[in-house]
This record gives structure tokens, C-alpha cells and sequence, in this order.
């Protein structure tokens, strides 16, 4: 009678496990494992209960066994006791595969907060200052207020000491700054006239001279950045495709989070689940074990892809870090504030929202030293 309780008890834990809740929709990864273990905790002390009743009566049945001769009793007992073990292995296999379920709807929580974060930066390495931003601040040929003090120039300038540069040269910073200066000086002007124009532009040419090269240096490491984003994304995707691929789901991230077909996911894993509880029945131990795998193998993947991302934000990081002390670095910006473009305050407003934005939102995922790994694999203090 115990038994045919016991057996109830199971097939109702059992039908309860196959329906969890849809995957987590918050955004602190960190949480989201502390739920993972809470749960997984609480699955333990569910299956232990179910599982006491049983290891009592095995216990009893050992002892009676002990201490009865009668054979046909014995028997009696030896079948009871091969029931009971069966029983517990259905529980065992159950809560394995119940774990295994907690852990991959949490593994695909971890991967859609994963992908907001990547197409985050993607989208800010997308908005982020382009190459014709970067030639336009580091040139003074783009200053309204150079290319006034060159016409002046032009019209004041001794035809036969200045030249003229070629089309190519004349967009060069360099040649075309010492050839502003030398027609300057050799002007038909008064020393005054020219002191007030070099004034004038003496916080540009200062400028871009000093911060042409950095400025430069910032644009190609950010391009550099944005690539290594982009393989962290593409390796993203692929861990999707990897990761629903057991369970019979073939579309892909950018599609599923498009059609916020999230749902559909959890219906494909109950069903795997539903045929993988079925194998249990049958114990069909081969099938049992290799579709426990399937779902398994996974979560390895997404574990490697965690230590990717979190080097890809490490050296990110790092950089934008960089970037503020380049930026940062230009001496003479107190008295040529005014002279200085909006983009150039503009990137350093940017670099600084960006900082703070690594150690926040994009922050690594702490695996080693911590719970998570644990968690991932299934291995804690319950077991």
C-alpha cells in the first residue's frame, strides 16, 4: 500500500517537474544563479522526501530479512526489496533529469541576458565616433575657424615667396599646417595682424599637432573592439544553435528573440523531457543516458562561452580605461576649452558612460571561485 503511494507521489512529482516556469526574464545574471541553486536545493529536499519513506522500508526489509528462516518469506522480501531499489532508481534518474532541466532553462535565461549585453555594445560600437569624426577633429583643415585665417592668408600672402600646395597635400595635416604658418609669415601684414590671427588658431593647431596620433590610435582600437564584439556575437548565435539543437528547436537567436518565441523553446525541452521520462519507464538505460547528455553537453558549451565573454569585457574594459587617461592626457584643455569641438567632448562623455558601463551592465560573470560552476554542472552541498 506504502508503495502504491509512494508510486503516486512520483508519477505526480514527476508530471509537476515537466511543467517549470518560462525562462527567467531579469537581467542580473548573478540572481538568476542564486534562483538556479535555490530551486535545485529545493528539488533535492522534494525527491529526499520521496525517497526516505523507501529507504526506511529497505532498511526494515534487510533486518526482517536477517532474521527470518521461513524461505517463502524471504522471497517475499527479496522481491519487495528489488522493488523498492527500482523505485529509488526511478527517483534518482527523475531528479536527475528534473536538475538537468532547472539547469538548462537558467543556461538559456543566461544566454538571452548574454545576447542583450552583446548587442548592447554592438550597438554602442555601432553609434560610437567613425573615422570621419576622428579626421575631422585631429585636421584643422575641418576648423571654420582655420580655413577663415587660410583665406585672410591667401588674400594677404606674398605671390612670390608662398606656393601652392597640390590638392593631395593641402588635406594633410602637417604640410598643410607649416604651409599656413609660412605664408603667414611672409604676408603683406602687419606683425600685429599676424600675431592676432595665429591667435586665433593657435588652440586648434595645438590640438590637433597633439592629439592627431592618439586620436587616431583611439579610432582603430575601438574598430578592433567592435570586431572582436562581433565574433563574440556570431559565437553567440552559434551557442544558441548548439544549445536548442537536442531538443529539435532550428531557429535561430536573433530570430527567436525577434518573434519572442521563447515559449516555443520550453515546449520543445518538456517533450524532450516527456520522451526522455518515457525511456526511464522502459529503462531503456542507453537512451536514458544518452539523451541526458544532450542535454548536459550544453551547458559545458555555454560555460566556455562565459570565460569568452568575460575576457572579450576584461579587455574591453581595459581599453576604454586607456582611451579616458589618452583623452584625458591633452594639457593646454583649460585654456582651449572653447576651442575645442563638441565630438571631442562628446567621445569623453561617451568613454565615461561606456566605463561605467563595464563595471554594470557589462560586468564578467564571476564563474571561477564561485557557486556558478558548481551550479552548472549540477555539483553542490545537497548531494
Amino acid at each position: 500500500m506504502k508503495l502504491r503511494y509512494l508510486t503516486a507521489g512520483l508519477i505526480w512529482f514527476v508530471s509537476m517537474a515537466l511543467n517549470a516556469r518560462p525562462p527567467h526574464n531579469g537581467t542580473d545574471i548573478q540572481s538568476l544563479m542564486e534562483q538556479m541553486y535555490a530551486e535545485i536545493r529545493i528539488t533535492h529536499e522534494q525527491f529526499e522526501a520521496l525517497r526516505k519513506p523507501l529507504v526506511l522500508e529497505l532498511q526494515r526489509i534487510r533486518k526482517e530479512l536477517y532474521r527470518t528462516s521461513d524461505k517463502n518469506r524471504q522471497i517475499d522480501l527479496l522481491i519487495r526489496k528489488d522493488i523498492i531499489r527500482h523505485r529509488l532508481r526511478q527517483l534518482e534518474l527523475t531528479e536527475q533529469t528534473q536538475i538537468f532541466k532547472i539547469r538548462y532553462l537558467k543556461g538559456l535565461s543566461v544566454i538571452r541576458i548574454l545576447y542583450e549585453k552583446v548587442l548592447d555594445l554592438d550597438h554602442h560600437f555601432a553609434s560610437i565616433v567613425t573615422f570621419r569624426e576622428i579626421n575631422k577633429m585631429a585636421n584643422p583643415n575641418h576648423y571654420p575657424e582655420f580655413l577663415k585665417v587660410k583665406e585672410i592668408i591667401e588674400r594677404k600672402k606674398d605671390r612670390k615667396k608662398s606656393f601652392e600646395l597640390p590638392s593631395l597635400l593641402s588635406q594633410n595635416l602637417y604640410v598643410s599646417t607649416i604651409t599656413t604658418l609660412i605664408n603667414l609669415f611672409n604676408a603683406s601684414v602687419s606683425p600685429k595682424d599676424k600675431e592676432r590671427d595665429l591667435e586665433k588658431i593657435q588652440c586648434i593647431l595645438d590640438f590637433t599637432l597633439r592629439m592627431h596620433t592618439d586620436l587616431n590610435t583611439i579610432y582603430f582600437e575601438m574598430e578592433f573592439l567592435k570586431k572582436s564584439n562581433d565574433k563574440v556575437l556570431e559565437d553567440l548565435q552559434r551557442l544558441f544553435k548548439d544549445y536548442t539543437k537536442p531538443i529539435g528547436y532550428f531557429v535561430s537567436l536573433k530570430e527567436c528573440r525577434m518573434n519572442d518565441d521563447w515559449d516555443t523553446v520550453q515546449e520543445k525541452l518538456n517533450k524532450y523531457l516527456e520522451k526522455l521520462q518515457e525511456a526511464m519507464e522502459k529503462e531503456d538505460n542507453h537512451r536514458v543516458m544518452q539523451m541526458q547528455i544532450n542535454l548536459n553537453f550544453p551547458i559545458d558549451q555555454l560555460l566556455q562561452f562565459i570565460n569568452e565573454y568575460n575576457i572579450h569585457i576584461d579587455q574591453s574594459a581595459k581599453f576604454y580605461e586607456k582611451f579616458k587617461i589618452i583623452l584625458n592626457s591633452y594639457e593646454n584643455e583649460p585654456v582651449c576649452s572653447a576651442s575645442l569641438p563638441e565630438a571631442y567632448k562628446k567621445l569623453k562623455s561617451d568613454i565615461d558612460i561606456t566605463i561605467e558601463k563595464f563595471n554594470t551592465a557589462y560586468k564578467p560573470v564571476e564563474v571561477n571561485g564561485s557557486k556558478l560552476k558548481e551550479i552548472l554542472y549540477g555539483i553542490n552541498e545537497y548531494q
